[in-house]
C-alpha cells in the first residue's frame, strides 16, 4: 500500500455553514511525501502487477488491510522456516515461500486499495509497521538456524535504524525514496538464500555454516549501507530539506 494516497475531504455542516474545524488544531494538515524508488527490480516487476491481481480471486469488499495483515502472517510462517532450515530440508523451502509470499502481498495490496477505492492512511501506516517487523522476524530465524542470536540482533537493529533513518529524511525533504537495495532486492536475496540452505542439504557444503555465512554478510553489508545512507541523509537533508523546526513543544495542557 505504499503507493496508495488517500485523499481527504473536509466536510462541511447542514445549510452551507464554514467548514468546521480540525480535531487537532496543533497539527496542520500537510501533502504527503513523494515516493521515489531506486530500486534495481521495481521497474522490472511493477508492470506484472495489475495482471497478477487480476489473475488472483480477491474479492472486492476485502479490505486491503486485511492484506497487509496476511503478509505479515506469512512472513512470520517464513520466519519459522529459517529458524528450521538447517535441520530440515524442506523448512528452507518454506522460508523462500514465506519471504515470496509476503512480497507478493505487498505488490498487491496498494493495487487492491486503488481498485476497489479503499485507500486509507491507517492502511499505509500498516503497511510501513509491519514491514521492519517482517525482516527482523526473518533475521532471528536466521539467526537460530545459525546458532548466532547476537548476530541475528545485530541485523535487527540496522533493520530498525534504517527504518527510522527513511522515515525521518522523508519527513524533512517531503520524499519517501527506496534504495538501489532496497526492500524488493533484500527479499529476492533472502528468498534465494532459502532456496540455497534447502539445497545444501544435499551437498557438502553444511546448511548451518551456509546460514552463518549469510548473517555476517548480511550484517556487514547492512551496517555499511546504513552508515552511507546516514551520512548522506544528513548532508541532502541540510542542503535541501524544509526550514530547520525552531519552534518550541506546545503542550495540550496549556492550549486548552
Amino acid at each position: 500500500m505504499k503507493s496508495c494516497i488517500a485523499n481527504c475531504n473536509s466536510s462541511q455542516s447542514a445549510g452551507g455553514a464554514a467548514q468546521s474545524p480540525p480535531i487537532n488544531n496543533l497539527v496542520p494538515s500537510r501533502p504527503m511525501s513523494r515516493r521515489v524508488s531506486h530500486s534495481v527490480l521495481d521497474p522490472w516487476l511493477a508492470p506484472c502487477v495489475p495482471a497478477l491481481y487480476r489473475a488472483l480471486p480477491i474479492p472486492r469488499r476485502f479490505p486491503p488491510e486485511g492484506l497487509v495483515v496476511l503478509g505479515h502472517l506469512i512472513a512470520i510462517g517464513g520466519a519459522f522456516g529459517f529458524a528450521f532450515s538447517t535441520r530440515y530440508w524442506w523448512a528452507g523451502l518454506i522460508a523462500a515461500a514465506g519471504v515470496a509470499g509476503n512480497h507478493l502481498c505487498d505488490m498487491i495490496d496498494g493495487t487492491h486499495a486503488r481498485a476497489t477505492n479503499q485507500c486509507r492512511n491507517g492502511g499505509e501506516l500498516l503497511d510501513h509497521f509491519f514491514d521492519p517487523l517482517s525482516f527482523s522476524y526473518w533475521m532471528i530465524g536466521l539467526g537460530v538456524a545459525a546458532g548466532h542470536l547476537p548476530l541475528a540482533l545485530a541485523c535487527v537493529l540496522w533493520v530498525y535504524a534504517t527504518a527510522v533513518l527513511t522515515s525521518i529524511r522523508a519527513k524533512l525533504t517531503g520524499e519517501f525514496r527506496l534504495a538501489r537495495f532496497g526492500p524488493t532486492e533484500f527479499k529476492t536475496l533472502l528468498t534465494l538464500l532459502g532456496i540455497a540452505i534447502a539445497i545444501a542439504h544435499a551437498t557438502d557444503l553444511a546448511p548451518t555454516r551456509l546460514a552463518l555465512w549469510s548473517l555476517w554478510t548480511l550484517t556487514i553489508l547492512g551496517v555499511a549501507q546504513l552508515l552511507f545512507g546516514l551520512m548522506s541523509s544528513v548532508r541532502e537533508v541540510n542542503r535541501v530539506g524544509a526550514a530547520a523546526d525552531t519552534s518550541a513543544w506546545q503542550f495540550r495542557s496549556q492550549s486548552k
